[in-house]
């Protein structure tokens, strides 16, 4: 058994941090400040064992010399085609490699997902996938470095994993995501109810996530691009025109 908690660090992000109760062991992901996951390992009492990274941006990779300063020991797991960008990774890696935490008794499979970074991965052991910013609740990450074709192949990837995983994304975007989505498919009856629900989550300050895949299948446009309905009203002839044309909408959208 394990427990994971968000680790609220600047504005919108979270930092996951995975612990168990009968050790005194955690792993943190995407640690863009260290000095919030020092203050939770010590209202905790726990040791930081590893560092997940899924890209280089700041906001996911701020923290980890600091971190490594306080635990020189832990292990920084992160993507090998961006080990050049993130030099304080201890191992790299990729597509179809494995990452085993024996403490924590779980092994997790690594996915390439280019398209918000060109290096972006996933760490995925079921139900659990830590997506990083490729996809988000209602949403996917914008495209910095990776073309549509790059992010809709890495969304497929993402799709085809079971329906009860849980997307722990990096942000709490979901109510502006919401926005768009209800811009994009305002009949999808499953996508009205959930913003309400995830309205009542934030008016209680509760995170909106995890997610859970089969739900975002329902209300993500992002995911549902293959979609004929949604093709027609927007008039595009393929998923790949659809998408291209919604994440270039998104990025200007304003509520």
């Amino acid at each position: 058994m394990y427990q994971i908690t968000p680790i609220p660090a600047f504005e919108d992000n979270y930092i996951w941090a995975l612990c168990q109760p009968e050790h005194s062991y955690c792993l943190v992901v995407d640690p863009g400040d260290a000095d919030v996951v020092l203050q939770f390992l010590a209202q905790q009492q726990k040791q930081l064992q590893s560092i997940l990274i899924t890209h280089h941006h700041a906001d996911h990779t701020g923290g980890i010399a600091k971190l490594r300063h306080q635990f020189p020991d832990a292990r920084v797991i992160g993507p090998a085609a961006e080990q050049h960008l993130i030099p304080s990774l201890t191992e790299q890696v990729k597509q179809g490699d494995t990452v085993s935490l024996p403490p924590f008794n779980l092994t997790f499979d690594v996915l390439d997902l280019p398209g918000h970074t060109l290096g972006h991965i996933a760490f995925y052991s079921a139900p659990v996938l830590f997506s990083g910013d490729t996809l988000f609740s209602a949403g996917c990450g914008r495209l910095f470095e990776g073309s549509p074709a790059q992010m809709w192949h890495s969304l497929q990837k993402l799709l085809a994993l079971p329906d009860n995983t849980l997307i722990y994304c990096t942000h709490e975007y979901t109510l502006a995501n919401l926005q768009f989505a209800l811009h994009v498919d305002a009949d999808n009856a499953a996508l009205v109810g959930y913003t309400q629900h995830c309205r009542d989550l934030r008016l209680a300050k509760q995170p909106t996530l995890p997610a859970i895949l089969a739900n975002e299948k329902q209300i993500n446009p992002f995911l549902r691009c293959n979609n004929k309905l949604l093709q027609k009203k927007w008039q595009k002839d393929t998923a790949l025109a659809l998408f291209t044309m919604l994440r270039a909408a998104k990025d200007q959208f304003k509520a």
